[in-house]
């Protein structure tokens, strides 16, 4: 196996560890919203957009938001963990220039709106989630651009 394969292989599986992390981390919204360790988070979301805690509904409306986020997430995770394999199995170069795309087109704005609601936190995963995702997506399309035969 030569050096770019190695390197190929290891950018795939963490694309598939960032995927799958996106599936638990999502599962857990929808399904443990209401736990305690989302209470903090909860809170947080609730100040920043003006509610007090005590507010009539407040909390409902939340926890019915980060559940509904949650389920729209899995769908995301499994859809990068679909596309990853088919791309890493047939070397679509274009695929992964196109997924670093989308998350370059996702990310300004996401962190646009939470700037703008000053929730920072959000700020900060969707900074990761570029970090993470981008350059092993960009590194992939570079090493399947002219795959060997063509």
């Amino acid at each position: 196996m030569q050096r770019a394969d190695i390197i190929r292989l290891w950018l795939i599986r963490w694309l598939y560890l960032i995927a799958v992390g996106h599936l638990v981390m999502a599962i857990a919204m929808t399904w443990c919203a209401d736990s305690s360790g989302f209470a903090r988070y909860h809170q947080n979301i609730l100040l920043a957009f003006g509610f007090p805690q005590e507010a009539p509904g407040a909390m409902a409306m939340q926890l019915w938001w980060i559940a509904l986020f949650g389920a729209t997430l899995q769908a995301f995770a499994l859809f990068l963990l679909a596309l990853v394999y088919l791309v890493g199995y047939y070397r679509h170069a274009r695929i992964w220039l196109l997924l670093a795309g989308i998350v370059l087109l996702w990310a300004p704005q996401d962190i646009f709106i939470s700037i703008r609601q000053n929730v920072w936190v959000h700020v900060w995963v969707d900074l990761a989630a570029v970090v993470a995702l981008v350059p092993p997506l960009l590194a992939l399309w570079w090493l399947d651009r002219n795959p060997v035969g063509e």
